[in-house]
């Protein structure tokens, strides 16, 4: 959803998560009515992701179920082919289960600042962490899209609003923790892997954004780094 422009001043184990990737599907194959009947470029690894048959060839089910991880995780268009967005946002999933309980293994995320909030955009991954203490996460972020990237670098949260809604967007952003600019961690009920991506804010399912506003307060770090897949 969506950062505002204000004026003036401005673990629980991985869930999954997804980078909406904004990678172009390229051209689109003959369709049935609502499924295609074509094979797509990652048949055999969507195929294996989803614990189908893994022969490279489309099938009735197969076409079922890759439509259905579609349109679940907002992927578009959502006719069952096994293309580049459907695989890469498969693919992400694979990496963010492999980091496990360890996010700041590459010890990129600083230690030195007591509590933190940490953002990795390359993984489209957050966590809270008290110097090398996991306090909670990793959990899946939905991140600014192409033009709208969430900023990097050492932030703070300088405003909270539990309530808050976008005067641009005109949407709700509940449990908005603002840290840099308009850009805030909120609430937002959609799927971590919805594509593209955000308008810069760092979305969260509610009970994360719920939990992030119990652990933090105005005046915590915020640090973001990494470069989010199709941007």
């Amino acid at each position: 959803m969506g950062d505002i422009r204000r004026r003036g001043a401005v673990a629980l184990g991985i869930t999954g998560l997804v980078a909406p990737l904004t990678i172009a599907l390229g051209a689109t194959p003959a369709q049935a009515a609502s499924c295609t009947t074509q094979a797509g470029p990652y048949q055999k690894k969507v195929e294996k992701f989803l614990g189908r048959p893994v022969d490279g060839r489309q099938s009735a089910a197969d076409c079922k179920a890759i439509k259905a991880f579609q349109t679940k995780h907002g992927i578009t268009p959502n006719i069952g082919y096994a293309g580049s967005i459907t695989w890469g946002v498969m693919d992400l999933m694979n990496k963010q289960k492999a980091v496990g309980s360890d996010p700041n293994k590459d010890g990129k995320c600083p230690v030195n600042k007591g509590r933190i909030a940490c953002v990795n955009l390359t993984l489209q991954l957050s966590w809270i962490q008290d110097g090398d203490r996991l306090v909670y996460g990793p959990v899946p972020v939905r991140t600014g899209r192409n033009g709208y990237e969430t900023r990097t670098g050492l932030k703070t949260i300088y405003w909270r609003h539990k309530d808050h809604v976008s005067s641009i967007y005109h949407v709700p952003m509940p449990y908005s923790q603002f840290f840099d600019g308009g850009q805030a961690f909120h609430s937002v009920n959609l799927s971590m892997w919805n594509p593209p991506g955000s308008h810069g804010c760092t979305n969260m399912t509610p009970k994360d954004a719920k939990k992030y506003w119990s652990l933090l307060k105005k005046g915590d770090d915020v640090f973001v780094y990494g470069r989010k897949p199709g941007t």
